[in-house]
């Protein structure tokens, strides 16, 4: 391994060759300040466009500073990182990119947690002396079911679009123009519901500014909340409460379900119920699914689906619509746990506690932003009546609960209401990359076999590789499963389904880094791996701490087939509770 031995800030060091100033002067505890970089280590991904000019540092011997993210190191370099000519160009630089930057601060989504604020205090800006508002670089709003995007407030640090397009190769995001009308946007300037995003946020996840932000439900929730001729249902699904302690100061992987369940009960709602029912009812019915499917495989039906693809996710859902759509009858017809949950709530448990579906309003919390496009998906309603009215993402119902003034770290711990609170710890792992496909494992293995599975943790199924591969065992039967959590990785194993090639019999597809838990709406990570495997931990403890760890065990569950449903996959369950998929692959039209 050849290296260079170089002096930064009077310190020597000696670095592998091709390493980046920063990354020399990161190693020593020099802190280099920085906007458009960012550096995804488990995905082996860096952003470093050396775009923003913040990170320049002077390098003896060189005319001009060198911008610190791209700068590779040299034999007997001599770098100074914060001498007055660099200190004054960071701040000329700032001045300027602020010069083309709206003054809203106050009301901005991002306020109190935006990078270019953040960084204007340690620079220690205190006037723009370029700004002319009449000659600012105007943009419209773009809002989608799910995402905002303020192009006035895009910086050109191209984070989105490493997201977008290395990381989940969704491609609905690239640089366009120059100068003061630079910014990153669909091709041929679309509006993000005309393109192929799928909503899942990852963008928004990174994003150091206004630019890119999520659609705001609480205000609606909350004028809910206070109409009296209403009664408001909430949900929580399970990677909500591995991470939502974040946003007030505990450590990462911290489980709060009870304090948010007390939370929940004291923002006023008049139920306080738990996706993770609705998870279990999930397994009920794709996991009969997928027997019926192999079943049929066995008995040399040609006409199978198989693999059989999971649809939890609507992230997933959204992009095979878009780039896959000749697979659309290849995925379970199970809706989400999301939409179950508000299809059973508005019909099921509205005539338990009599009252029109109408008057019922359900509020769902969540870790990822295309659920809040998912639930008003036109075939998701009544009439027009939508099974899920709102969906709030976990940085929303932190903000929601600090505007209410509660205490969250003290609040004693409470439990969901009853029936559709109960689940198991089969549920709850449905937060992370390879859950979905365990807890269906537990059930389909019994229901197959007949036999009792004593030991319900299948390790081989998890992990945070991008693919994964496992062989189960059903008492002579061996079940392929995939797993895949990240759209890029989702691709490699959707070609092979689309060629014939598949190995396997399911395949699990999360949207996300990590499942849920990585979600466009929890709180933010930037990348961080010992972050999302602190959180994942949370949930494997959540689920080994359950008496009951197989969905077909819920008490509850039983007893909603017993009074309503009859069966899995009887007539009545799958009008409730499957639904199909469209063929939305887009054709761009260049604008005259």
């Amino acid at each position: 391994m050849e290296t260079v031995k170089l002096t930064i800030d009077n310190k020597q060091i000696e670095v592998q060759k091709g390493t980046t100033i920063l990354k020399a002067a990161r190693e020593m505890g020099i802190d280099i300040p920085t906007l458009c970089h960012m550096e995804l280590h488990d995905l082996k991904i860096e952003n470093k466009p050396g775009g923003c000019r913040i990170c320049v540092v002077e390098v003896q011997g060189r005319r001009n500073l060198a911008p610190a993210c791209i700068t590779k190191c040299d034999e007997g370099m001599v770098v100074r990182t914060h001498n007055p000519r660099v200190l004054n160009a960071r701040r000329t630089v700032m001045e300027f990119i602020l010069s083309d930057h709206p003054k809203d601060c106050l009301t901005c989504p991002k306020s109190g947690r935006c990078e270019l604020q953040d960084m204007a205090v340690r620079l220690g800006i205190r006037d723009i002396p370029h700004q002319d508002i009449s000659e600012m670089s105007t943009y419209r709003l773009d809002t989608s079911p799910s995402i905002i995007r303020d192009l006035d407030k895009c910086i050109m640090c191209r984070r989105c679009e490493m997201m977008c397009n290395e990381v989940q190769t969704v491609g609905a995001l690239s640089g366009i123009n120059r100068g003061f009308t630079a910014a990153v946007a669909p091709a041929f300037e679309q509006n993000l519901e005309y393109s192929t995003c799928t909503y899942c946020g990852q963008c928004v996840a990174v994003c150091p500014t206004g630019a890119l932000t999520e659609v705001d439900h609480t205000p609606e929730v909350l004028r809910a909340l206070a109409d009296p001729s209403k009664t408001v249902v909430v949900q929580t699904a399970p990677a909500v409460r591995a991470a939502l302690g974040e946003e007030f100061g505990m450590e990462p992987g911290t489980s709060v379900t009870g304090k948010m369940a007390a939370a929940l009960r004291a923002l006023g709602f008049d139920y306080v119920f738990d996706t993770d029912f609705a998870a279990d009812l999930t397994i009920m019915e794709e996991g009969t699914e997928l027997l019926g499917r192999v079943d049929k495989f066995l008995k040399g039906d040609k006409n199978v689906k198989l693999p059989i693809l999971t649809s939890c996710c609507p992230g997933w859902i959204n992009f095979f619509e878009n780039n896959f759509p000749e697979l659309k009858d290849v995925p379970s017809t199970a809706k989400s746990p999301q939409q179950m949950f508000g299809a059973i709530a508005k019909t099921y448990f509205a005539d338990k506690i009599n009252i029109k579906r109408e008057d019922m309003v359900v509020v769902s919390v969540m870790p990822c932003l295309a659920k809040k496009y998912e639930r008003q998906r036109p075939e998701f309603s009544v009439n027009g009546n939508p099974d899920v009215d709102y969906s709030i993402s976990t940085r929303e119902l932190a903000s929601f609960i600090k505007q209410a003034n509660i205490d969250f770290l003290n609040l004693s711990d409470e439990e969901f209401d009853r029936p559709l609170g109960e689940s198991t710890g089969a549920a709850v792992i449905f937060g992370n990359t390879g859950g979905v496909i365990e807890a269906a494992v537990r059930t389909a293995y019994e229901l197959y076999t007949g036999k009792k599975l004593d030991k319900v943790d299948f390790e081989q199924l998890r992990g945070m590789e991008g693919v994964r591969k496992a062989t189960i065992d059903f008492n002579g039967l061996p079940l392929n499963i995939g797993i895949a959590h990240g759209l890029s990785n989702a691709r490699k194993l959707l070609n092979d389904v689309k060629a014939g090639k598949s190995e396997f019999h399911a395949i699990e597809i999360m949207a996300c880094p990590g499942g849920c838990i990585g979600g466009g709406g929890q709180p933010l990570h930037h990348g961080d791996s010992s972050i999302l495997m602190a959180r994942a931990k949370a949930i494997y403890d959540e689920d080994a701490s359950k008496t009951l760890r197989k969905s077909h065990e819920n008490p509850y569950i039983k007893q909603l087939y017993d009074e309503f449903l009859g069966e899995p996959n009887s007539e009545k369950a799958h009008h409730l509770l499957h639904t199909h998929y469209f063929d939305k692959k887009k054709k761009i039209i260049v604008k005259q």
